[in-house]
């Protein structure tokens, strides 16, 4: 496949030294986003320090040394993408190049792209991103990630991957910093299984809340990869390794909600074998119920050992509360050993997944000097 890279030159009264070069990586919903919210900043002053030099999907890119318009990139997002193949990542290096400081903001979900993390990392260009398949991987890419960044000084900005820009990580690592020492997390950390257990009631099939899901694009298209566990997990190996328990990709146990022969039907055959649901959750939502406790899917660090899976949990319970598709985490440390420390808000969505790409892109550039926070 050729991919065209346009070269766009911008006015000659418009050009300008940019503070901050930056190269968007996926035009999808959440990249989209990121152009519309990079523009409102520019609007208003707040993004006038970061330039947008490159822009790209799969099919295509467009870059300039002068910058680009970031309204004008959001047409990228409606070009044909081929589906499983990386964005552009052609002549990234290029776009960038120069004294200014440099930032790749990754809105993908390609593996391909996280693999390069590091590489980009190492050569002093810093990378922000919302894919888990960086840190959330094998521990030997968290590791290259962590090392590279390191010897480079290069920044790693990753809250957008859990929690969607909540300070879920950051709250982490300034305990750690400051002294503390965790002893254990668990919380709601997908949008979508908050959403479907906030509202089953057990009277009605589950699977008509997974659809109802779906429709409302709280799932994926194929609400398996919700119910698998396997978005959580990868979840949960980044708060972990923040934490400072360096698991391997495979020691997190998962207790998937989808049934061994659900998980063999074809895609264009899921609608119609949905019900396989409903039996074993009408089951577990029962017991639970006799019990006066709720259904919730939690992800659960504590003593080394990690999992993800369906809890039935006291009323009174702090990850019980929470509305709608709301992430909430719990942590417990020496500072709060009892009681824990517990951070709620939405968890999902591209609005505020855009939004916690582009803090994290101003923060680095007030580190490095480019821009003033005041």
């Amino acid at each position: 496949m050729s991919v065209h890279i346009a070269a766009v030159r911008a006015p000659r009264s418009t050009r300008r030294t940019p503070e901050v070069r930056l190269a968007l990586l996926g035009t999808g919903t959440v990249g989209t986003a990121v152009l519309h919210r990079l523009a409102a900043l520019q609007d208003e002053g707040h993004g006038a320090g970061l330039s947008l030099c490159y822009a790209g999907n799969s099919r295509f890119a467009a870059r300039s040394a002068d910058g680009l318009c970031p309204r004008t990139m959001t047409g990228l997002a409606t070009r044909p993408v081929r589906g499983g193949e990386p964005p552009a990542l052609a002549r990234i290096d290029d776009a960038l190049c120069g004294p200014a400081p440099r930032i790749v903001l990754d809105a993908t979900a390609s593996d391909a792209v996280a693999a390069q993390h590091a590489g980009w990392l190492s050569r002093g260009i810093h990378v922000v991103t919302a894919c888990k398949l960086g840190q959330g991987t094998s521990l030997q890419r968290w590791r290259a990630i962590n090392a590279a960044s390191q010897s480079a000084g290069s920044h790693y900005g990753d809250s957008a991957t859990v929690g969607a820009g909540l300070p879920l990580l950051r709250s982490i690592r300034d305990l750690r910093a400051g002294g503390d020492r965790i002893h254990a997390v668990a919380g709601v950390l997908s949008g979508s299984l908050a959403w479907l257990f906030n509202h089953y009631d057990g009277k009605r099939p589950f699977s008509g809340f997974v659809r109802d899901a779906r429709d409302a694009g709280y799932t994926e298209p194929d609400p398996r990869e919700d119910l698998s566990g396997e978005d959580v997990r990868r979840k949960l190996l980044i708060l972990a390794r923040a934490a400072g328990v360096e698991l391997e990709a495979d020691a997190v146990e998962v207790g998937s909600l989808v049934p061994p022969d659900l998980a063999q039907v074809e895609a264009d055959e899921l609608d119609t074998r949905l019900e396989a649901l409903d039996r074993p959750l009408r089951e577990r939502f029962a017991e639970a119920y006799r019990r006066g406790e709720k259904l919730r899917f939690i992800a659960r660090l504590q003593d080394g050992r990690a999992r993800v899976g369906l809890e039935s949990l006291a009323d009174d319970h702090p990850l019980c509360g929470g509305t709608g598709t709301d992430n909430r985490l719990a942590i417990w440390s020496d500072r709060y050993g009892t009681q824990p420390l517990v951070i709620q808000g939405p968890g999902a969505g591209a609005g505020v997944t855009a939004a916690a790409l582009l803090d994290d892109a101003l923060r680095i550039a007030a580190q490095s000097g480019a821009i003033s926070t005041r």
